[in-house]
Order: structure tokens, then C-alpha cells, then sequence
């Protein structure tokens, strides 16, 4: 019988948009190396963007984020409802990269330093490849920070399939119980802001939260400083040695890898450099094999959207100690790859979208 040859994979066709002619050569350049790339096209600002995507037809974008005459974040603004397209972003160390993603953006890279152009590729590279099966979910609007009537936490839905108006979360008062839980939320693309869907709905006074979010170094501070605005409990980037309790959360800090250590019967978090675990660092998998061998209490773990498997065996082994296991659903998430995983090995009990998962937390904890 004849042999049939192999079907050819489609490459991810990726248009580049920058305003600066370098940063467009080396990005396109750089990403055509990719065997699963072809840059079917460039565009030298937001509004030349919005001009040729109709004919260029890319699969994904890339965008820098500061542009003369339109930013990336109204670029978004305008393309997304007409052309629900994965973006990531391409930017310097700045804030507004967190608005761009709030308004649909599914990644983002920070641009190089000098002489560090390959690394830079191959994150975007990564990236792009990555966000060719994303979901893109538009978000007209910035969050703006609660107010004091909001105290006790912003509104949760009921987890159904359906859609309906938000539900007051229900208060903790303090439950004195509460304050030997320890809560462990692992994200990746997608995170950022599936993350602050999740935390904007829990009171003041949540049990002690980890976070892990893989992200450039530079960001997690600027990131937890965001949180902590749009949030009700206090968030901050963890430090070594940080003491978890009671209406705190703490963002593990880029490159270095957070785990939990028992002091008696205290728990600390150690930040410290180290091998790269999953392919990570910071690793979700690092953190939650370190509350599975080390917390003696109560605890929580969640797994959030993510290309990889990374929290996948940190999360079992969770359960296997005990844990109350949740993960982000297929639906809501913009790349089902962690939860995914996560769920095939049996560590996720209960799965809901970004918008539900406060609410099955905070019924857990009532339970407790």
C-alpha cells in the first residue's frame, strides 16, 4: 500500500505591531525562525493595526503597548469586539500593561534588556504558540478599588452554567476556625485577571493566601500593588520570612521560588532562588508540594488558567494530604492547560469558572 506523507501543521500566522522599526525587525525575525511560526505581516502603530488586519488575517498579535497616537490598550479597546483575536503584549516595565490585559490582552513579555534578545524570543515565541488556542474574552472597563460599604467582599455567582446577578459573599465574621486554614492559588495565562475575578470577591478577613503567577521579573510587585487596590484583604509581594495569617495574601516575587515553612505552629513562606521546578520560577507545583509536606491545618488549593501542567502534581499530592481541591473550568479559562491536567490526575474535586470559584471557596470555609 502506498505510505500516506504526513499532513502538513499549519503555521500560526502572527502580526507584529510596534512603532519602533528595530523592535519590529527583531520581533518578526525572531519569530519566523519558529518552524510554527510565519509573521504574515507588520504594522508601525495601533491605528496601521486596525487598517490591515483584515487582510493580513493573523491567528495571533503582538503589540507593544506605549504607541503614538493610539495606545495598545484602545487598540484593544477597538479590536477585540470585531475581531476577538489573542494579543500579547510587548512592554516595558509599566503599570499599564495590568489595564492592557483587563482589557483582553491574553500575555504578555517584557521587551529586552541589552543583550538579552534570545531569551526575549523565546518567551515570546513560547507565548504566541501558546496563545494560538486561546480564549479571548473582551473586558470593556477598569476595575476600580471597593468601597467601604464593600467591606465584607463583592458579590459571587452560584456555580451554574448560566449567567445571573452577582450574590453578596457571605460574611466570615471572623470565625476564629478560620484562622488555622492556609489557601493556595496557582495561575498562569490568563491569571492576572482571572485571579483578581477570584480575589475581588472574598472578604477582609480570607484565611492566609499563596499565590503563585508566572510572570517577568519586575511585574509581581507592581501585580500584588494591584491587587491590593481592587481587593479587600491586603496583598502584597512575599519576602522571606513573611509570617501567613488572616486577611493577607502573599504573591510569590518573579524568579525565586515560594514555599511554606512550620515554625512551631506558625506557618512563614521562604523566598529564595533555586532549580527551576515544572519548568518554573516561581513554581505552582513548588509552593503546593510545600503546603501538602508542610501545613499540619486546613487548607486550599486552586488551580487557575495556564498553558502546561505546571501545579498539576503539587495539587494531587495536596489532596492526597487532605486539601479541598478547586479548579478553574474548560470555559472560563483562556488556555485550559493546568486545570486541565490537574483534573486527568484526579487532584481537582470541583471545578468553576473565574466568576464562581470565590463562592465554592467561601462555602467550604463556612463548612469549616
Amino acid at each position: 500500500m502506498p505510505i500516506t506523507p504526513p499532513a502538513t501543521i499549519r503555521k500560526i500566522r502572527v502580526m507584529v505591531v510596534d512603532d519602533s522599526i528595530l523592535a519590529r525587525t527583531m520581533i518578526s525575525q525572531g519569530l519566523a525562525a519558529s518552524p510554527r511560526i510565519e509573521v504574515v505581516g507588520t504594522c508601525f502603530n495601533a491605528r496601521d493595526a486596525l487598517n490591515k488586519v483584515e487582510q493580513y488575517k493573523p491567528d495571533v498579535i503582538t503589540s507593544d503597548v506605549e504607541m503614538p497616537g493610539m495606545s495598545g490598550i484602545d487598540f484593544l479597546k477597538q479590536l477585540l469586539p470585531r475581531h476577538p483575536l489573542p494579543v500579547i503584549l510587548v512592554s516595558s516595565l509599566d503599570l499599564r500593561v495590568f489595564d492592557a490585559l483587563s482589557a483582553g490582552a491574553v500575555d504578555f513579555v517584557r521587551k529586552p534588556e541589552p543583550g538579552q534578545n534570545a531569551s526575549f524570543i523565546s518567551a515570546l515565541t513560547q507565548k504566541v504558540i501558546a496563545a494560538k488556542g486561546a480564549r479571548v474574552r473582551p473586558r470593556p472597563g477598569i476595575l476600580t478599588p471597593p468601597g467601604p460599604a464593600a467591606a465584607s467582599g463583592g458579590g459571587v455567582r452560584l456555580p451554574t452554567t448560566g449567567s445571573g446577578p452577582s450574590l453578596p459573599a457571605p460574611p466570615l465574621l471572623g470565625r476564629p476556625s478560620l484562622n488555622n486554614v492556609i489557601i493556595a492559588l496557582g495561575a498562569s495565562t490568563g491569571g492576572t485577571e482571572a485571579t483578581l475575578e477570584v480575589m475581588r470577591r472574598l472578604p477582609a478577613d480570607i484565611p492566609g493566601m499563596l499565590i503563585v503567577q508566572h510572570m517577568p521579573i519586575g511585574f509581581t510587585q507592581m501585580y500584588a500593588e494591584r491587587l491590593n487596590r481592587l481587593c479587600h484583604m491586603e496583598v502584597r509581594e512575599a519576602k522571606n520570612g513573611d509570617e501567613i495569617h488572616r486577611g493577607l495574601a502573599l504573591l510569590a516575587p518573579a524568579d525565586l521560588q515560594m514555599r511554606v515553612v512550620r515554625i512551631g505552629s506558625k506557618y512563614t513562606v521562604s523566598c529564595a532562588p533555586g532549580e527551576k521546578v515544572s519548568g518554573h520560577r516561581p513554581s505552582v507545583d513548588a509552593m503546593f508540594l510545600s503546603v501538602a509536606e508542610q501545613v499540619k491545618c486546613k487548607t486550599v488549593g486552586i488551580i487557575m488558567t495556564g498553558m502546561g501542567r505546571d501545579g498539576a502534581d503539587g495539587l494531587l499530592k495536596m489532596r492526597q494530604a487532605g486539601a479541598y481541591t478547586i479548579g478553574q473550568d474548560k470555559e472560563s479559562c483562556v488556555v485550559y492547560g493546568m486545570p486541565m491536567e490537574a483534573y486527568n490526575i484526579g487532584a481537582v474535586q470541583i471545578q468553576g469558572s473565574c466568576e464562581d470559584i470565590a463562592g465554592i471557596l467561601l462555602r467550604q470555609l463556612q463548612r469549616w
